[in-house]
């Protein structure tokens, strides 16, 4: 321990330059356990009553590159390199959970720019929160529930750290000049790890590299009747399927212990040993809920988001059960407007789309021409208010004909922008389930009907399309529409 006037912490180590990816990692998880468990330690301590004489503190550790060259980097690329010479800096925490994404975008800055990664402490300091977060024996008391003034002595979490600003393009350089190197800070990322282990009673060790986002519950069963049959598939690749509670199971039929009362999203895990598997997550119903579950989900940095929900259809063409494919979105959910503003295009991207189209395809047999008897590409439109029908209808029609809305829903809009926002690869698949405009409510007997007919297929499709992305490589599904003329290096 090291006493340095102002505050107790480990004793410095000075940063060290690699030229080895995964020894590089290795370091910043030495780090990483070396300042956890000195902050658990004196936790501990002055928990039990041995309070330190001074504030108690530890950093979190860091990547850092300098580059001094312009030198062109292959245009085809839309991450790995850094856009400009400089200082290119990223606070880590979990390294462990993170060890592989690290290793790959670590090694892909070392072969575009020749330069070796200095790790090292940064100068962020760790919020005893997150440091205790994984002690299931330690729990950070609320405020007043001590014995001490939990500020006076450990670091909390500080929300000038804790912020969208890399990502929305609003970070500044650092007092050196330093630039981001990676889309979320040390502290952003623990923030939403504990978050998601909250909505989704799931720890975010078994999320996988490819996320279905969905609306309804049906669709959960379904998900399970299918890990079970592939669980009794070796070939198939997936090890065990996890539910919400992290329950998990690894033959297809042992028997799932859920807790007795479910989270705000439901969340189930169809896992591979790589983590190329496929997360399922009930996000229930809002915009709201759409944006709080992909703002957290994103630190993951999964390799594609889908939305497999129902929506009202706006054509008079459409059946109930009918496809819609987005190639466009009109956003009136609002909840982004601050982050992402509404000028803002929302792109297709055709690898999700095409991916998506084989899909139904596949599913339904049907090709070409004949396609679009089940399926429309169209504009989607996405709104705050469920119940927009009982409005005067002059202005939320007239505005949905002159986007050329094809289906209406609440939650796609803002999953694709989020995705936009976050260089998260994203798409939309829904299920024509009502045509409020055409007298066609979604009523008790015929929604019975519906879910029977369509959840197992449209789920199937969404599984089909995951499993295509999955064989695509990285440098091909992260297209270059998400990333702008000034990014960072890493995904």
């Amino acid at each position: 321990m090291q006493d340095n006037g102002i505050f107790l912490s480990p004793v410095p180590v000075a940063p060290k330059p690699f030229d080895d990816p995964r020894a590089a990692v290795a370091h910043l998880i030495a780090l990483y356990d070396r300042s956890v468990s000195f902050l658990t330690d004196q936790f501990s301590l002055a928990m039990a009553g041995d309070l330190p004489a001074k504030r108690v503190r530890a950093f979190y550790p860091m990547v850092r590159i300098e580059t001094t060259s312009f030198a062109k980097i292959d245009s085809r690329l839309s991450f790995g390199h850094v856009s400009d010479p400089g200082i290119h800096v990223a606070t880590i925490t979990r390294p462990r959970l993170f060890a592989n994404y690290l290793e790959q975008q670590i090694a892909l800055l070392q072969d575009n720019h020749g330069a070796p990664v200095e790790i090292g402490l940064s100068d962020t300091p760790m919020p005893v929160h997150f440091a205790v977060a994984n002690h299931p024996a330690l729990e950070v008391p609320h405020q007043g529930a001590a014995e001490f003034t939990l500020r006076d002595l450990f670091d909390v979490p500080d929300l000038s750290t804790t912020n969208d600003d890399i990502v929305n393009g609003t970070s500044q350089p650092g007092p050196g000049g330093e630039m981001p190197l990676a889309p979320f800070t040390a502290q952003r990322v623990d923030y939403s790890l504990a978050r998601i282990a909250h909505y989704t009673a799931t720890e975010p060790e078994h999320f996988q590299n490819h996320v279905l986002f969905t609306n309804y519950q049906f669709y959960v069963s379904e998900f399970e009747a299918y890990a079970r049959n592939v669980l009794a598939d070796p070939a198939s690749g997936y090890s065990s399927f996890v539910a919400t509670g992290n329950a998990e199971i690894t033959e297809p039929d042992a028997p799932l212990h859920l807790p007795p009362k479910l989270p705000q999203m439901p969340t189930y895990h169809l896992k591979r040993a790589d983590g190329q598997g496929i997360t399922l997550v009930n996000i229930g119903v809002g915009p709201s809920n759409a944006k709080t579950a992909t703002d957290h989900i994103a630190v993951l940095r999964p390799h594609a988001w889908i939305m497999l929900g129902h929506c009202a259809g706006l054509r008079n063409s459409q059946s109930l059960g009918d496809f819609v494919l987005a190639h466009a979105y009109l956003r009136e959910d609002r909840v982004l407007d601050d982050d992402l503003p509404v000028w803002v295009p929302v792109p297709a991207l055709a690898e999700i789309q095409i991916a998506l189209e084989q899909a139904v395809a596949g599913e339904t047999r049907l090709e070409g021409y004949d396609l679009k008897r089940v399926m429309r590409t169209g504009t989607v439109a996405s709104l705050d208010n469920r119940n927009w029908e009982l409005r005067d209808q002059e202005g939320p029609v007239q505005r949905l004909s002159q986007s050329r809305a094809i289906a209406l829903d609440m939650e796609s809009a803002t999953i694709a922008a989020n995705g936009f926002r976050f260089r998260v690869p994203y798409g939309t698949l829904l299920c024509v389930s009502d045509k409020p405009l055409h007298g066609e409510l979604k009523l008790p007997g015929m929604a019975s009907d519906f879910y029977k007919a369509q959840v197992e297929r449209h789920l199937m499709i969404g599984i089909r399309a995951m499993e295509s992305l999955r064989e695509m490589p990285l440098e091909r599904l992260h297209s270059r529409k998400l990333r702008s003329f000034n990014e960072t290096a890493f995904l």
